[in-house]
C-alpha cells in the first residue's frame, strides 16, 4: 500500500477544497465533485455534510475507491472508515480550518453524527 507523502499530505491538507471521484463498476471515474478535506496527523480525511445520502459519499461507499485532486495533487485512492478514535482530532481539524464560514456550515461536518460518513483518503499505487 502506498503512504501520502509530506508534501502531498501538506498541499492536499491546506488546499481549501479537494475534488472527488469515485470509480464506476467499469474502472472509469464519475465526475469530480468539490468537498472539504482535513488532515489529521499523518492521514487525509474527508466527511459528507447532512448525511450518509450525500449521492457523492452514497458513491464513494459502494465503489471504495477514486480519484482525488487538490493543492496540485491528484491521485487514486481507496476510501477506508476511519477509526473511531480518530474523531476528535478530525472534528478539531474540521473547526481549526473551516470555523472561518461559520458554525450553520461547519456543523455539517462535525458533531455526534459526523463520524459516520467520515472517510479516510488512502492513496494507492495505481495511476
Amino acid at each position: 500500500m502506498a503512504e501520502w507523502t509530506e508534501d502531498e499530505l501538506a498541499r492536499v491538507g491546506t488546499a481549501d477544497e479537494l475534488q472527488i471521484s469515485s470509480r464506476r463498476p467499469d474502472g472509469s471515474f464519475r465526475p469530480y465533485v468539490t468537498i472539504w478535506v482535513v488532515r489529521s496527523g499523518d492521514d487525509l480525511y474527508v466527511r459528507s455534510a447532512y448525511g450518509s445520502r450525500n449521492p457523492w459519499y452514497v458513491r464513494a461507499r459502494r465503489s471504495g475507491s477514486g480519484r482525488i485532486r487538490a493543492g496540485g495533487v491528484e491521485r487514486e485512492v481507496l476510501f477506508s472508515d476511519a477509526e473511531a478514535s480518530a474523531s476528535p482530532g478530525i472534528d478539531a481539524a474540521y473547526h481549526a480550518k473551516y470555523d472561518r464560514y461559520g458554525p450553520r456550515i461547519v456543523n455539517t461536518v462535525v458533531g455526534p453524527d459526523a463520524p459516520q460518513t467520515t472517510l479516510r483518503l488512502v492513496p494507492t499505487d495505481d495511476e
